[in-house]
């Protein structure tokens, strides 16, 4: 299906370009979201009728995405979840746990404009990207710890897990004396 694009929509294209796109997306993406209109003729005519104030609307947001960019761009915030002593967490932390906490500092973010792919499932500091416009996107950090101290130890660096000092070749080479050992035990 071709259709006009009535703001800049990423990787597909810039506001005014003309763009087919599968039916499917269209239908249930641009269309109902007001990012597209069908390319007819009519609708042409009634894009080029509206032009000037949908690039004034687009410029307007893009100011506003640019202020609040500024405030949010390198941020720190801190989620409090339980995890195991791995650092695997027994949940995960997902856009809208991300969306609440930046929304809790006084910015006004949706879940909808975090970016990410797969939820956050370990403890540490995660770099989560947020679009604030379709050409304005900053970068802030996500502390995922199991106790606010442990946030402040993971800020400055420090190694939060207890992970095992021992290599796993040498792991193996203890268990299987250990098994050669009892099975002498058990051969007299």
């Amino acid at each position: 299906m071709d259709v006009i694009l009535l703001e800049r929509v990423a990787n597909l294209g810039q506001m005014g370009e003309k763009v087919r796109v599968k039916d499917g997306y269209a239908r249930n993406f641009l269309l109902p979201r007001h990012k597209a209109l069908r390319a007819t003729k009519d609708n042409l005519a009634k894009f080029e009728a509206q032009r000037a104030q949908l690039e004034a609307r687009n410029l307007e947001q893009r100011k506003e995405a640019d202020s609040i960019g500024e405030k949010l761009n390198g941020l720190t915030f801190v989620l409090v979840r339980q995890a195991g002593e791995t650092g695997v967490l027994y949940g995960s932390v997902a856009t809208r746990d991300i969306a609440e906490a930046i929304t809790a500092e006084g910015i006004s973010v949706g879940r909808q404009q975090i970016v990410i792919n797969q939820p956050i499932k370990t403890i540490g500091l995660h770099k989560v990207p947020v679009s604030l416009h379709p050409e304005v996107q900053v970068t802030v950090t996500i502390n995922v710890a199991r106790s606010p101290e442990e946030a402040e130890r993971q800020a400055r660096g420090e190694e939060v897990l207890n992970r095992e000092k021992d290599n796993l070749d040498d792991l193996g080479l203890e268990i299987g004396a250990a098994l050669a050992e009892a099975g002498d035990r058990v051969e007299m």
